[in-house]
């Protein structure tokens, strides 16, 4: 569509809305104004009382109207999921109303969230060593989600999975493993056999001392921190 005729069909919505909103009474209008000016927020019929200091009945009675017109729509606020809820059509509510992505029409989207645990999880057992820029990178690149999943999303994902002790979060050692990480960069390791949520392997590689090391980057063969002198390391090592 070109920028003429986008601007055409804006132009006709316009027009098509003055006509259905100039045929409201004045309590109408009042009320559609309100719930207009609350754009992706919307606002709940308590609040609108309040603020147009309209009676119950009229209120009841327009939201009926303004609704069978298309002219608002009512919206589950996760926040208050008893209270009704309103804002107008042309808007989409805001992550603040719907909770964001892990959420579907007001409710907590387990399905989505243990897809995207199971993701991770496999992609941490693949790469051995993982960091959440990694698996980040990954997840856009496979187009596994099918919808937008951000950075904040990944680390809760992250972090849940560390809490259920199904993944260790680690600092690069910059060996083994880890060569492709640097060194201090805070990285997971997969706890459970073939990237399966639930099996888990005990053991001592997923306590390794130098993966929560605060000295880390100031260790070296022959430094005076070395793995040579350490006797975390060395308690490891014959474990």
């Amino acid at each position: 569509m070109s920028h003429l005729q986008g601007s055409s069909s804006l132009k006709r919505k316009r027009q098509d809305l003055a006509l259905v909103t100039g045929s409201l009474t004045d309590g109408e209008r009042v009320l559609y104004n309100l719930i207009h000016s609350k754009k992706d927020m919307g606002i709940w019929t308590g609040d609108m009382k309040r603020e147009t200091n309209l009676p119950d009945s009229i209120v009841k009675k327009s939201l009926k109207l303004l609704q069978s017109k298309n002219l608002i729509k009512e919206v589950v606020n996760i926040q208050n999921k008893g209270r009704k809820h309103y804002m107008a059509a042309e808007f989409e509510p805001s992550k603040e109303i719907t909770g964001g992505v892990w959420y579907n029409q007001g409710r907590l989207d387990t399905d989505f969230i243990n897809l995207v645990k199971d993701v991770c999880l496999k992609y941490i057992f693949r790469q051995k060593v993982a960091t959440r820029d990694g698996v980040m990178e990954w997840s856009r690149k496979s187009g596994v989600f099918n919808v937008e999943v951000t950075t904040q999303q990944i680390d809760e994902i992250l972090r849940t999975l560390v809490l259920d002790d199904e993944i260790v979060e680690v600092k690069s050692t910059g060996f083994g493993d880890f060569s492709s990480v640097p060194v201090g960069r805070i990285c997971y390791r997969c706890k459970s056999k073939g990237g399966n949520r639930g099996e888990q392997k005990p053991g001592a590689m997923a306590s390794i001392p130098c993966g929560v090391c605060p000295r880390i980057n100031f260790c070296t063969p022959d430094g005076i921190i070395s793995p040579r002198t350490c006797v975390y390391y060395q308690k490891w090592l014959d474990f």
